[in-house]
């Protein structure tokens, strides 16, 4: 981290963290930010569920929710970006305050409740963005008040589906109420059967993805894995924030809810683990949950990844993580003798499965 970077951190963490994180956005738009540009090379190039990647380093939904920033973000040294959560109607999100920095435990807490500007603003957006390497999706949500949740998905698909590269469901916020109900398999097959017929109807080719959450049992996984193969969707994001508490030290361990960063890291990485095994490398899976370092970007990859996405660890680390871990990463698939990310690939599943 240059020091620039590094007193432009300082200066936020002395904010109110969602005002912060308004101006981290404002700060990219104005193009203040000193950018690296693509981050690419043989090894780092990869291929997920048809999206061609620079590199296997993207960002998680839920930083530039209303798609403000995509120029710039788009040379950021990420390899793909997810935006969003959109819901089909703008909704205000939860009463403030509902961001918290959690500094001892290098995580944050958040719950906003899915605010947003609504599909058809951030779709106009996306229509507008710069094509480029870097793959470009959105993170379809619900609107709180919705009488029809399922509906809601496919609903934002069919807005913004011709403006995106990717698409991906999300039934793992904690912060909607009852909204991780719909990982139940009755419940998760029509969704996702609802998803798909959009995407036929629309002759959409968009991957679609499903983005889960941490906090499932090992029968949770299995019937999530068993639903995804039978859906015809593309792959699995793993994970979303967790309910758990467990080990932080931070005053604001007890604010209600998601928790994302460092103590994340492990459960997330079962997780994924878990599922690597359960879908035997018949659909892709994307890591996420407290990566802040190429090894941990590393793991994820070895544990069954075959691309991963950070956020909160940009809180501590700058926008600049993305193109430092990107860079490490290809010095250590180097080191280990592989020619290209994918064959590293759930190399190391063993280890989370037997831990």
């Amino acid at each position: 981290m240059n020091i620039l970077e590094r007193a432009a951190l300082t200066a936020l963490h002395r904010m109110d963290p969602e005002k912060a994180h308004g101006l981290s956005l404002s700060a990219l738009c104005s193009g203040l930010v000193p950018l690296p540009g693509p981050v690419t090379s043989p090894r780092l190039a990869t291929s997920v569920a048809g999206l061609l990647l620079p590199n296997p380093v993207g960002l998680a939904a839920g930083y530039d929710k209303n798609a403000v920033a995509l120029p710039a973000l788009m040379r950021a040294g990420f390899g793909f970006i997810e935006v969003g959560a959109a819901t089909p109607r703008p909704q205000p999100g939860n009463p403030q305050p509902r961001l918290f920095r959690l500094t001892e435990d290098r995580a944050a807490i958040n719950r906003f409740g899915f605010n947003n500007d609504g599909a058809a603003t951030i779709c106009a957006r996306l229509a507008m963005r710069p094509r480029g390497p870097v793959p470009v999706g959105l993170n379809l949500g619900a609107n709180k008040d919705s009488t029809d949740r399922a509906a809601d998905f496919g609903a934002v698909l069919a807005a913004c589906g011709p403006h995106v590269d990717f698409a991906t469901v999300n039934v793992s916020s904690p912060n909607t109420e009852r909204l991780r109900d719909l990982q139940g398999r009755q419940a998760l097959t029509a969704l996702l059967s609802g998803v798909m017929e959009v995407r036929a109807t629309l002759s959409l080719s968009v991957p679609v993805f499903l983005k889960i959450a941490p906090d499932l049992s090992d029968a949770d996984l299995a019937e999530i894995a068993e639903v995804a193969m039978e859906s015809g969707i593309a792959g699995i994001v793993a994970t979303n924030t967790t309910l758990s508490r467990e080990g932080l030290q931070s005053a604001h361990a007890g604010e209600a809810g998601g928790l994302s960063g460092a103590p994340l890291f492990q459960r997330s990485t079962r997780v994924l683990a878990r599922l690597s095994h359960l879908t035997e490398g018949r659909l892709p899976l994307i890591g996420v949950g407290g990566i802040s370092s190429a090894e941990e970007a590393y793991a994820k990859v070895r544990a069954g990844a075959s691309a991963v996405q950070l956020y909160t660890a940009m809180v501590y680390e700058g926008v600049g993580l993305a193109a430092r871990i990107a860079r490490d990463l290809d010095r250590l698939l180097e080191q280990d003798g592989f020619g290209n990310v994918s064959e590293a690939v759930g190399t190391g599943r063993s280890d989370w499965l037997s831990g």
